[in-house]
């Protein structure tokens, strides 16, 4: 008699999903909303070193002006994330890639510029994952 099993590698495959996807979910839930009430209260650092000038002259107003409205989406971005983590964290990729395109064309903080590269990556990642796991959810 043939018993039909799920091979051994499957459950913990997907437990290691699970706990990646929320580790991440949490991560780019927290973060983009930590850093963007911070572009309103200034206690890391001084955001508005970190604006290109190039991208200064585009936006109207002030540098401290855009640094708020960064702060903003940063917030909505992290909600983003929260309620629809398939969909935020493409959001949050693509703001990292701007901010990866400031940084660079600064001249200055490749460092940065890498670290984001790497959040980036990780962001993608957790779309893959919410996407998996929207595709495996039960009917």
């Amino acid at each position: 008699m043939a018993a039909t099993t799920t091979p051994a590698h499957t459950a913990p495959t997907q437990v290691g999903a699970d706990r990646a996807f929320l580790l991440l979910r949490t991560v780019f839930t927290i973060a983009p909303i930590a850093f963007g009430l911070d572009k309103f209260a200034s206690l890391l650092t001084d955001w508005e070193h970190y604006l290109a000038p190039w991208i200064n002259d585009l936006v109207p107003g002030t540098a401290h002006q855009a640094m708020l409205a960064v702060g903003v989406i940063e917030v909505v971005a992290g909600v983003a994330v929260a309620v629809a983590p398939r969909y935020g964290a493409l959001l949050v990729a693509g703001w990292l890639a701007g901010i990866i395109v400031n940084l660079v064309s600064l001249g200055d903080y490749y460092d940065v510029a890498l670290r984001d590269f790497g959040l980036l990556v990780a962001a993608v990642a957790l779309a893959a994952l919410a996407a998996d796991r929207r595709d495996k959810a039960p009917a």
